[in-house]
């Protein structure tokens, strides 16, 4: 198993599903099921199980799970911070730290 194309494959599903609830949010705060931005979220949805997929080949369950999450988290961080303006306190960056270590430690090959 290559964790190295394990974590791009998790990295690029985390991008897909935060992309694809983005797009998902914009229909339903317009209460518009059946719209471009609906069909764009359903359709990045459709790419992340693919990418799953590949992640999953390249990793355990578990390791995948974990890269997941601390994918999803680093990049939603990034993007409170760098779009919303969102600061990032001591608070979150010590949770940002727990979550690489729990990667680190889920990565470990014996």
């Amino acid at each position: 198993m290559s964790l190295s194309q394990g974590f791009f494959f998790s990295l690029l599903t985390a991008l897909l599903v935060i992309f694809g609830d983005t797009l998902i949010k914009l229909a339903a705060d317009k209460a518009i099921f059946s719209s471009k931005p609906m069909a764009g979220g359903i359709l990045l949805y459709a790419a992340s199980a693919v990418c799953w997929y590949f992640a999953m080949r390249h990793m355990t369950l578990a390791q995948a799970a974990v890269a997941y999450s601390m994918l999803t988290l680093v990049a939603l961080c990034a993007i409170g911070a760098v779009v919303f303006a969102e600061p990032i306190r001591l608070r979150d960056g010590i949770g940002l730290a727990f979550a690489l270590a729990a990667m680190w430690l889920m990565s470990e090959t014996h």
